[in-house]
């Protein structure tokens, strides 16, 4: 279990990181690239850049944040799912949910605030499922949730940020 939570830190600390690369850039040879170019990009997409990035910055601190809580609630059914245990659970992701709302809701970009709001939308109906934590009975279950299932319901805001 241990070595699963230090994963999980670990990849909530290479999303942020992952996240200071949303800038677009010119492509090469096109206008704004090149020794003398005089054509600088327009204010409104440096803003929006600039939203997106520390929009991306705040959601890798809400998953830096959560991931771990989450993890370690999840690994907790492996032990024994009584009512209590689930809870649990079910209260990390919902915090989790809580605050990547929090962190899109500011956003600038319009489709950002959109996609943010259906992730966190969708992870608080996963925490609602009791479906979901009654099948978690190995360190397989979990695995599986916190990767690929996991990174399906985060693919509306991941493509912003990565």
């Amino acid at each position: 279990m241990r070595q699963l939570v230090r994963a999980l830190i670990i990849g909530g600390v290479l999303f942020s990181a992952a996240a200071c690369g949303t800038a677009t850039n010119p492509a090469p040879g096109g206008p704004g690239v090149g020794i003398g170019s005089a054509v600088a990009p327009a204010p409104g997409a440096v803003a929006s850049d600039s939203s997106i990035k520390s929009s991306c910055e705040a959601i890798g601190k809400v998953y830096s944040k959560n991931m771990a809580p989450v993890a370690e609630a999840l690994s907790k059914l492996t032990e024994g799912a009584d009512k209590k245990t689930r809870q649990q659970a079910q209260q990390a992701l919902k915090a989790f949910a809580t605050d990547l709302r929090g962190a899109t809701q500011q956003s600038a970009d319009p489709q950002l605030r959109t996609d943010g709001k259906k992730t966190a939308d969708q992870l608080t109906a996963k925490a609602a499922d009791a479906d979901l934590f009654s099948k978690i009975k190995t360190t397989e279950d979990v695995n599986t949730v916190l990767g690929s299932t996991l990174k399906q319901w985060l693919s509306p805001i991941e493509q912003h940020c990565s």
